[in-house]
């Protein structure tokens, strides 16, 4: 079965009556895409951020009059839209979003791997993770060098603590590299239910990890708990959080720290500077993971 879709660009002004209009007019979907290639970085609890330019699709079933519909939006909206109709041959969706999601090296012995897909190297280390609502699937560069630097160190018998774990990737990854405990914490409740639950998919002992948010971290997240602590969200809050986590670090623990811009790197490292000397661990493009161990 063929569907006939309306792709519409429009001022931010007029996104919630296009929306209205075409599906007063019979569409069975609605979906939005960037129209200017424009990040949204990891939103609040509750916040659904869109992007400024929209590309907005509606999808109607093959006996819809496509030049009809045409001429309705484009009657409505006195020609403000561009408004382009095309025919979609149907395909099986489910698959069709598979192929973007595919087996990622991170390092030679540590492979993110979704369910749908067999590991290239089932001797490695290998985190299967499909994408979900919590941040955090190994395709952001963030994600990766926070990885790569857990990778490179031994965590055997270690007690990590994964701050803004999202979905629950490093602190996974560190348990399957030789950590013997983990404190997830997260101040969004579905990163805690996503951390679990792929936990779980990881065969991790449930002994073994423990999930709190920030309003009960408290019994958990006590001075000097952590051999390693990893922080992959954004630039303030890490500023902000600074002397919760050096608190929680060991004497000669490591920190990593990711989810900045290079731009940022200074203001960052001199938040941390009088209890641990950061350094840039790796970077990828404008995106930077910072490393460091707390003096003794």
């Amino acid at each position: 079965m063929a569907w006939i879709q309306v792709r519409a660009r429009a001022p931010k002004a007029l996104h919630e009556s296009l929306e209205d209009a075409l599906l007063e007019l019979g569409a069975v979907s609605i979906t939005y895409q960037d129209g200017a290639d424009q990040p949204v970085l990891e939103p609040g609890v509750g916040e659904t951020p869109l992007w400024d330019e929209l590309i907005i699709l509606g999808l109607f079933t093959a006996d819809t009059p496509s030049e009809s519909l045409k001429a309705a939006l484009m009657s409505a909206f006195d020609n403000q839209c561009d408004i382009a109709i095309e025919i979609l041959e149907d395909r099986v969706w489910e698959k069709e979003w598979e192929k973007h999601y595919q087996p990622i090296q991170i390092t030679d012995h540590v492979w993110i791997c979704p369910s749908w897909c067999a590991p290239p190297d089932p001797k490695a280390v290998n985190l299967l993770l499909d994408p979900g609502l919590a941040f955090g699937t190994g395709t952001h560069p963030s994600t990766a060098m926070c990885l790569k630097t857990l990778a490179n160190e031994d965590l055997a018998g270690q007690h990590l603590v994964d701050y803004g774990c999202g979905s629950g990737i490093l602190g996974i990854a560190a348990m399957k590299l030789g950590a013997k405990t983990l404190l997830a914490v997260d101040n969004d409740p579905q990163a805690l239910t996503a951390t679990h639950d792929n936990a779980v998919r990881n065969d991790v002992t449930l002994a073994s990890l423990t999930l709190a948010s920030p309003e009960t971290e408290g019994p958990y997240l006590t001075q000097a708990c952590a051999d390693t602590l990893v922080a992959n969200i954004l630039a303030e809050p890490l500023m902000h959080l600074a002397p919760k986590l050096i608190n929680a670090l060991k004497p000669g623990g490591l920190l990593i720290l990711a989810g900045l811009i290079e731009a940022q790197v200074e203001a960052v490292t001199s938040s941390y500077s009088h209890a641990v000397a950061l350094e840039v661990a790796y970077q990828t493009d404008e995106w930077v993971c910072l490393s460091g161990r707390k003096q003794d």
